[in-house]
């Protein structure tokens, strides 16, 4: 885990989604894309929902916009400290491709939507959970 970083659920690695959730260790996010019709699908799976393809994991730009966030004030675990963000944030390959995830690194009276963002990790163990910050300027 790194320093400092708050305690996270971890995901249970499987043979569809731990290329996504340890990718981040090479400095890139890795999105399942499927051989055939070439969308882009999240969550990991193994085959694509629009055409049954196969998917493989592909580097993606690591940009994307915020399209919506709450922060929460509540604190649900004495160990992960409030306030923090959670956005659905749409990554610059695809309009629908869209991803659950936390703010990080700014204020939150500075966000807003189309807000253009940059991904970042933080290591757990073998999991790279991908965090969004604001792209630099």
């Amino acid at each position: 885990m790194t320093e400092g970083s708050p305690p996270r659920m971890l995901p249970a690695l499987t043979d569809e989604n731990r290329d996504f959730w340890t990718s981040g260790a090479g400095g890139a996010l890795r999105v399942p894309r499927c051989t055939g019709c070439r969308r882009w699908v999240l969550p990991p799976k193994a085959s694509c929902p629009a055409c049954g393809g196969r998917t493989a994991g592909e580097a993606v730009s690591g940009r994307a916009t915020l399209l919506t966030w709450t922060t929460c004030r509540h604190q649900f675990h004495p160990d992960v400290p409030v306030p923090y963000t959670v956005a659905i944030v749409v990554l610059a390959e695809q309009d629908d491709l869209r991803l659950a995830t936390n703010l990080v690194n700014c204020e939150e009276s500075s966000l807003h939507s189309g807000m253009p963002l940059r991904v970042l990790f933080e290591r757990h163990g073998e999991v790279h959970y991908p965090l969004f910050a604001p792209e630099a300027a």
